[in-house]
């Protein structure tokens, strides 16, 4: 989770624009920006329709939001051979980095289960949230990236297979339907693993065939570093890309994009969005030099672990509760709906703020 801008990444500045927007898009949803979006005033406006692609589709199918996470996993991985080859270039051996990945996988666990572990009278483990996920695929992807590309894709796929198995086969009755909420493999696992079904429908065993974001990103990111002209890289990556989304569509009346399970489908198609965003934001900011917009987005980027528990451990409610009073008097004249925007927008700006007071003071949070 390196956040040095130049230097430090070989100049491939759109890696922390990419970082940096899916970490202000997450920013704006502890924001409550977009839940205001769908207010019912709102309904049958184009103010609805963007509002509900910002947030995840109920079962079935795909919506800008259900994109971020794989967004994030994918980020990351494509930041992992920058970030592992110059410590191997300093001297460093693979078991000392490998103790590293395991050191910060375990913070990663660790942080991801005190964010979520208070339930109504008793501490639980929760194995669904963003950063316990990251904290298993990092480490697979890390275990297998100094092997070929080739072997690296072979792996991916095999992984997302043997999901697929899982979730089809599986005899259990009760949890024998592969496609049906709280009937699946995945809440098998839940109810074996942690003594209950994870709350919203989402498993924990998403983090195994999500962890083909995060070695997909490690492919990304080893053909960034290679030193093949941008042009045929941005290809590559379109290609890839075009193929992943059009493989998961065909795939769906088969398998269904199911996010909350993380279908092969759903992770063929997200992780195909991911390479056309990387292709699109390498063209424009690293081909074509576009700087100033995507530095905006970059500042958050380059303390995303900080303003992710900030915001998560009440930062926004506190926020909320210091800008409530000065935009409600500002907007006493508005609607319920434009004192929530006026509020709401005024959290996500006073985000951004934080992030980038830390830049300016040189503060890069990191483990």
């Amino acid at each position: 989770m390196s956040t040095t801008l130049n230097q430090e990444q070989n100049r491939v500045l759109s890696i922390d624009f990419f970082r940096g927007f899916t970490m202000f898009m997450l920013i704006g949803e502890f924001s409550g920006f977009f839940d205001v979006l769908v207010h019912p005033s709102m309904d049958g406006t184009m103010v609805s329709a963007i509002g509900k692609q910002l947030h995840h589709v109920d079962w079935i199918g795909l919506h800008f939001w259900d994109l971020i996470q794989p967004f994030f996993m994918f980020i990351v991985g494509v930041a992992m051979p920058f970030s592992f080859s110059r410590r191997w270039a300093k001297g460093d051996s693979w078991n000392k980095t490998f103790h590293h990945v395991l050191k910060r996988s375990f913070i990663l666990l660790l942080f991801g289960w005190a964010l979520y572990c208070i339930s109504p009278g008793k501490i639980t483990f929760n194995f669904t949230n963003v950063l316990a996920q990251l904290a298993v695929t990092y480490l697979i992807a890390f275990l297998i990236m100094r092997k070929g590309l080739k072997w690296q894709v072979v792996i991916s796929f095999a992984i997302l297979l043997l999901s697929d198995l899982l979730y089809q086969i599986w005899p259990v009755d009760g949890f024998n339907q592969p496609f049906v909420p709280d009937h699946n493999f995945g809440s098998w696992f839940d109810v074996t693993l942690l003594g209950s079904l994870s709350p919203g429908r989402w498993v924990s065993f998403n983090a195994i065939p999500t962890s083909a974001h995060t070695i997909w990103g490690v492919i990304a990111g080893k053909i960034l570093m290679d030193k093949w002209e941008p042009n045929r890289k941005i290809k590559i990556f379109l290609l890839a890309g075009i193929i992943g989304v059009l493989a998961g569509y065909l795939l769906n009346p088969v398998i269904p994009i199911i996010k909350h399970i993380c279908t092969s489908s759903f992770v063929i198609v997200s992780g195909g969005w991911c390479f056309i965003a990387l292709a699109l934001s390498y063209w424009l900011i690293d081909v074509l030099n576009f700087r100033k917009v995507p530095f905006f987005f970059a500042i958050v980027g380059m303390n995303p672990l900080f303003i992710y528990i900030f915001a998560h451990v009440g930062g926004n409610i506190l926020l909320r509760n210091m800008a409530k009073p000065f935009t409600n008097a500002l907007f006493s004249w508005s609607s319920d709906f434009g004192k929530e925007f006026a509020v709401t927008l005024t959290v996500w700006a006073l985000l951004w703020l934080i992030c980038y007071s830390l830049y300016k003071r040189k503060i890069f949070i990191k483990i």
